[in-house]
C-alpha cells in the first residue's frame, strides 16, 4: 500500500476525532508459542491500517491539528545486537522517513512524553477496555495531568472507543483497498481450481491443505487468513472442522473453506466437491439446491437493501428446497418463522471481510440492520449440514455443502470477487474429468 493511502486514511480519521480529540492505538505484541518459540508476527489491523508499520510494541498517537505534526510513534529503538538475531528495525528514524511519522520516540519515551500530549484534549479516543495494561497506563496519564490542574492542565473529560470511529472508516473499502483484495481473492480461487484438479480418493484432508498453502504461497501470500477447513464426507457436517487429517474417499464430497491473506487483507472461499469428480443423485439434489439459495442471496447483495436481505433470501430458497426433498413437512411462512431449517442450515449467510475474515462494522444501527452501500465487502455462504436422524432420507445423511463467495458492493449492484473458483456443478465435474 501506498504512503498516500496511509495519509489519506489518518486524514479521515483526523477529520473525525475534532480539533479536541486524540487517539492512542498500540500495536500488537509478539506472542510465545511455547518456551521460546514465538509464533509468526501479525500486525493489529486497526494500527496497521493507519500507519503500514509492521513492527510489535509500537503505539501510534494521533493529535489533530498539532503544530509539530498528527502522527506521532513511539517504537523499538535500533540495536545492532538485536537485528544481528531478528532483523532490521525501522528504528525513529524509518519511522519518520519510512512510515510517515512526523515526529518519532523511542518507546521509553512514553510515559514521559503522553501527559503532554494529552493536556488540553477534552476526548481521548483508543481501545477502552481491550487490554488491562493500557486502560491503566492511559488513567495513569490521565492522573498526571489532573494533578497539574492548578497550574493550568485541562485532561480530557470523556472516553470513546476508537472502534465507533475506526471501524466505520474500515468497512467502506478504498480502490486502493479493493486492488488488493481482488488479487487475494483470485489467488484463493486458483488455489480451489488447483485441489479441484488433484483430489482423488484416498487422498488425506491435509494432503489438500498443503497443496492449497503451497498455491497461494507461489503467487506471493504466504499466509492464510484463517486455518483452512478441509472436510471430507461427514467432517463436512462439522461447521468449523479444521483437524484436516482424514482419508477422503470414493462417494464422498469434500468441502474446503479456505482463504488466503494478501498485503494484511483477507480472502474467503468455500467451494465444495466430489472426490471421484462425479456428484451423486442425492449429492446433486442438495448441492443444487445451496447453489440457489446462494444466487438468490446475491441477488439481494446490493446497495439500498438491508444486511439481512441476503440471509432471508437464502433461507426461503432452502427451506422451500427442504420441503420439497420432504424433508421438512408444513406451511412455508410457517416453518420459517418456526426455524424449522436451523436442523439443516444453523449459521447466518454471511460476514463483513477486510482486513480480518471476520471483519470489523457493526451489523444493525439503532435497532436495524444497516443499509449496504457501495466499498462493501461480505460474504455469501449458504450451506446444508444433514444430521443421521430419522426425518433425513438415507440417501442425504451425513453430507455437508457450503458454497461462499466473496462480495463487493457496487454502485448498481455487485461485483462477486471470487467467481473464478467454479461452483456450477457441471463446471466442477468437467474440470475434475480433464485432470
Amino acid at each position: 500500500m501506498k504512503a498516500a493511502e496511509y495519509g489519506r486514511r489518518r486524514r479521515a480519521l483526523l477529520r473525525a476525532l475534532g480539533r479536541d480529540g486524540l487517539a492512542i492505538l498500540p500495536a500488537a505484541g509478539e506472542v510465545i508459542r511455547n518456551r521460546d518459540v514465538h509464533y509468526p508476527f501479525r500486525q493489529s489491523s486497526d494500527f496497521s491500517y493507519l500507519t503500514g508499520f509492521p513492527e510489535p510494541d509500537a503505539v501510534a498517537v494521533l493529535a489533530p491539528g498539532r503544530k509539530e505534526g498528527e502522527l506521532i510513534l513511539f517504537c523499538r529503538p535500533r540495536d545492532p545486537e538485536r537485528e544481528q538475531w531478528d532483523g532490521a528495525r525501522a528504528g525513529v528514524e524509518g519511522a519518520v522517513a519510512d512510515y510517515g511519522a512526523d515526529q518519532a520516540y523511542p518507546l521509553s519515551d512514553l510515559e514521559t512524553q503522553m501527559p503532554g500530549l494529552i493536556d488540553g484534549r477534552a476526548r481521548l479516543y483508543y481501545p477502552v477496555g481491550a487490554d488491562r495494561d493500557l486502560d491503566a497506563r492511559v488513567l495513569g496519564w490521565v492522573n498526571q495531568v489532573r494533578a497539574n490542574a492548578r497550574k493550568g492542565a485541562s485532561p480530557p473529560d470523556t472516553f470513546i472507543t476508537i472502534e465507533s470511529v475506526l471501524h466505520e472508516q474500515r468497512l467502506r473499502k478504498s480502490p486502493a483497498e479493493l486492488k488488493v483484495m481482488r488479487r487475494a481473492a483470485h489467488i484463493s480461487a486458483e488455489a480451489h481450481r488447483h485441489l479441484m484438479r488433484v483430489c482423488r480418493p484416498g487422498c488425506r484432508e491435509s494432503e489438500l491443505e498443503s497443496e492449497f498453502l503451497h498455491r497461494c504461497a507461489t503467487q506471493g501470500a504466504r499466509w492464510q487468513a484463517y486455518q483452512p477447513i478441509v472436510g471430507g464426507g461427514s467432517n463436512a457436517c462439522v461447521l468449523h472442522y479444521v483437524s484436516n487429517q482424514a482419508e477422503l474417499r470414493d462417494g464422498d464430497l469434500v468441502l474446503v473453506d479456505a482463504g488466503c491473506e494478501l498485503d494484511g487483507y483477507a480472502s474467503d472461499i468455500t467451494r465444495t466437491f466430489p472426490v471421484n469428480g462425479r456428484f451423486s443423485p442425492a449429492q446433486r439434489a442438495l448441492y443444487e439446491l445451496v447453489l440457489e439459495a446462494q444466487a438468490a442471496a446475491i441477488a439481494k447483495a446490493r446497495p439500498g437493501n438491508r444486511w439481512n436481505e441476503p440471509h432471508e433470501a437464502a433461507l426461503r430458497v432452502l427451506t422451500k428446497g427442504l420441503l420439497g426433498l420432504g424433508i421438512l413437512s408444513g406451511k412455508l411462512n410457517k416453518l420459517l418463522k418456526d426455524e424449522a431449517y436451523k436442523p439443516y442450515y444453523m449459521h447466518r449467510t454471511g460476514h463483513w471481510l477486510g482486513m480480518d475474515v471476520h471483519d470489523v462494522g457493526t451489523y444493525k444501527r439503532e435497532g436495524q440492520w444497516r443499509t449496504l452501500e457501495p466499498g462493501m465487502v461480505l460474504t455469501v455462504e449458504p450451506g446444508l449440514y444433514m444430521p443421521a436422524t430419522e426425518a433425513v432420507p438415507e440417501p442425504y445423511r451425513l453430507i455437508g455443502i457450503r458454497i461462499e463467495d466473496d462480495v463487493l458492493i457496487t454502485e448498481d449492484g455487485n461485483e462477486v470477487l471470487s467467481a473464478a473458483a467454479p461452483k456450477d456443478p457441471d463446471a466442477i465435474e468437467a474440470l475434475m474429468a480433464a485432470r
